[in-house]
């Protein structure tokens, strides 16, 4: 079974191919993804990795988190499911959802 993992405090320079090629030395690589600004394209410094499996991820932890690489000490740990998101203070977004009508509006 995969294990993904999130990589944190990469340099803003580092793009899907590197973190692929540094973390293929530790196993099968399934996926690696730089996550970046939508409107700039440059990157918020953090990025997914997801090996082929638990003993390969772990391998690739032990011996990464920490390193220096692109400048930056890596921080690397188990990714945790994404938190449903909410508006401004806390409350549920509003707006443009099937049971609404065509509009989105109230």
């Amino acid at each position: 079974m995969s294990k993904k993992l999130y990589i944190g405090n990469l340099g803003y320079s580092v793009g899907n191919s590197d973190l692929r090629q540094e973390f293929a030395a530790y196993g099968v690589v399934v996926s690696a993804h730089v996550v970046t600004d939508r409107e700039t394209g440059r990157s918020k410094g953090f990025g997914f990795v997801e090996m082929d499996s638990d003993q390969e991820a772990q391998a690739a932890m032990a011996a990464l988190a920490g390193k220096m690489l692109w400048g930056r000490s890596l921080a690397i740990n188990e990714a945790r499911p994404r938190e449903g998101r909410s508006g401004a203070f806390g409350r549920p977004r509003r707006g443009f959802s099937d049971d609404q009508g065509a509009g989105g509006r109230y």
